[in-house]
């Protein structure tokens, strides 16, 4: 019976060792390097932004927008997202876009032109594939029609 106590707090010790060990191992940042960092980040949301901002497709959904409080939180979901370490402080995008009855067109559109962001700052496919493919879930908290 000692014995298997013993096995028991061993294993325990073993498993906490391993848990710490795996806390400690660094996120997987790939991606935000690949996107080049904050600086581009940063300048790919400000491209993004004077995109949708021109865009008659969605322009509009904007009108209330505190347009630099948009920006800084698309550049810490966006770094978020990618690895990079920040932490996203905005609200939930189903809260966000309550009430802005977006459609698919409109997310579409705003794709696009972040795509079109990306594209002018020498993102390449794979990499925006990448960032797209984290960010698409988000299209059924901000779809409502």
């Amino acid at each position: 019976m000692r014995q298997q106590i013993t096995r028991a707090a061993a294993a325990l010790a073993l498993a906490g060792t391993l848990g710490a060990a795996q806390a400690q191992t660094p996120p997987d940042d790939s991606l935000y390097r690949a996107l080049g960092g904050l600086p581009v980040l940063q300048k790919v949301v400000d491209d993004f932004m004077a995109n949708m901002l021109a865009d008659r497709r969605i322009k509009h959904t904007f009108a209330e927008s505190n347009i630099e409080r948009v920006k800084q939180k698309l550049v810490e979901q966006f770094c978020q997202l990618s690895g990079g370490g920040c932490i996203y402080t905005g609200d939930p995008m189903r809260e966000v876009h309550q009430g802005l009855k977006l459609s698919n067109a409109d997310f579409n559109a705003l794709v696009e032109d972040l795509q079109l962001a990306m594209d002018a700052n020498g993102i390449s496919s794979h990499t925006q594939n990448r960032l797209l493919a984290l960010l698409a879930p988000m299209q059924r908290e901000t779809v409502s029609r």
